[in-house]
């Protein structure tokens, strides 16, 4: 079992979901975080007033999978995200040692789906 997190722009989570779901992955945790990468921010004015933004808006997607999906998820994420441009995102693979469902009591790969 992997837990995968993925970086994105927010404008291309449909993009991504669609990619997600033509992939038979379903299930997502989607949450809006603040950060900054490569491209660094950028500088905007304001009524005169040049202020640095360096803490850009993403999309931040947390999906459990088994083993079988981590290839496929990836791809998925991959496909819809992509632009080319620096600030398209990152994806994380991490270690899922235990999985539970809390309604049901099933374990690891069960709890997952």
């Amino acid at each position: 079992m992997k837990l995968i997190i993925a970086m994105i722009q927010p404008e291309k989570l449909p993009d991504v979901k669609k990619a997600l779901f033509e992939a038979d992955v379903h299930k997502m945790t989607v949450t809006n975080v603040v950060g900054c990468g490569q491209q660094k921010g950028f500088t905007e004015t304001y009524r005169g007033v040049v202020s640095e933004v360096n803490l850009l808006k993403k999309v931040r997607l947390d999906i459990a999978v088994n083993d079988n999906f981590v290839k496929p998820t990836i791809d998925a994420i991959m496909k819809g995200a992509r632009t080319g441009n620096i600030g398209d995102g990152k994806i994380f693979v991490v270690l899922l040692e235990e999985c539970y469902r809390i309604r049901t009591g099933e374990t690891d790969g069960k709890a997952i789906g």
